[in-house]
């Protein structure tokens, strides 16, 4: 996973690079949580251009996020979403809670974590 943070717009991206399980999301809940209470951005974008699979441990994942987002006054946003993952998020209502967002995020690097 990597992680982009720009500084002017206070906006956290996290290019999510590997298949969600519960194996991985636990490990990636850790990496999130650090970065996210290191930066306290306004916006949170999960990047799944590179995510093929996701089970229930994902969804999870996503929620408790934006839970933790809100919290401390952000927003949450997911992009690049296939198909198999969109059908996903359309049957657990997240989309009905975290919108999409279509903008590319590949040239928006000011901090690179890996």
């Amino acid at each position: 996973m990597e992680s982009f943070f720009q500084k002017e717009d206070k906006q956290l991206v996290f290019k999510i690079n590997e298949d969600i399980d519960e194996y991985c999301a636990q490990k990636i809940r850790r990496r999130l949580d650090n970065e996210i209470e290191r930066y306290m951005p306004k916006e949170i974008i999960f990047d799944f251009s590179n995510v093929s699979f996701m089970d229930s441990a994902g969804i999870g994942l996503l929620i408790g996020r934006y839970k933790f987002a809100r919290m401390l006054g952000g927003n949450v946003k997911v992009s690049n979403i296939n198909t198999s993952i969109r059908k996903i998020f359309e049957m657990s209502g997240i989309l009905r809670i975290i919108p999409e967002t279509k903008e590319e995020y590949k040239n928006k690097k000011e901090v690179q974590y890996e």
